[in-house]
């Protein structure tokens, strides 16, 4: 009766294939979490951009969508990587119990990434198809080529491009 089982020479050679298929594989595999991350990051500043245009338009008052370091107030800067706050334009004075910041997104940009725009804020306005024009560019370590922008309109709708709204590349910092 024949011995059943695999000869040393042959797990060998079955190893070395595995370990050649896998140096392959690893740096498009690399590639493809990179995109994973970026498409996750530009879908979360867009959802949150279509957030506050239905919340303006919702609700009957004018919002303001700002970046914040803090969780606390606006930062007044164009780096949108840390968090985003949801205010109304004009707060209400008798809220003052309940400030009117809120904390729409936190922790917006994953390791390595960044979102830069051109306004340290966008407003959305009430009952009118009308909001501040702006552009968010989503930059990670592949710079440039890889990058992506989200463009709001003077009417409010977002919309995703690798170009910019003048339809030049985009910059990354």
């Amino acid at each position: 009766m024949a011995a059943r089982g695999f000869t040393l020479v042959e797990l060998l050679v079955a190893m070395a294939l595995l370990a050649i298929l896998a140096t392959l594989v690893a740096p498009g595999f690399g590639e493809y979490l990179r995109n994973c991350r970026r498409a996750a990051t530009v879908n979360a500043i867009f959802h949150t951009l279509q957030a506050a245009r239905g919340l303006a338009s919702s609700r009957g008052q004018a919002v303001v969508l700002c970046p914040s370091t803090d969780g606390a107030r606006c930062s007044g800067e164009q780096d949108w990587s840390h968090e985003m706050l949801l205010i109304p334009d004009e707060p209400d004075p008798a809220a003052a119990d309940n400030p009117p910041w809120r904390v729409v997104r936190s922790a917006i940009a994953s390791a390595g990434q960044s979102v830069r725009a051109n306004r340290d804020s966008i407003r959305f306005a009430a009952l009118t198809p009308a909001a501040t024009t702006a552009t968010l560019t989503v930059c990670d370590d592949r710079g440039p080529p890889a990058a992506r922008a989200i463009i709001v309109s003077r009417i409010g709708r977002p919309r995703i491009s690798s170009r910019d709204s003048g339809g030049r590349p985009l910059v990354c910092p």
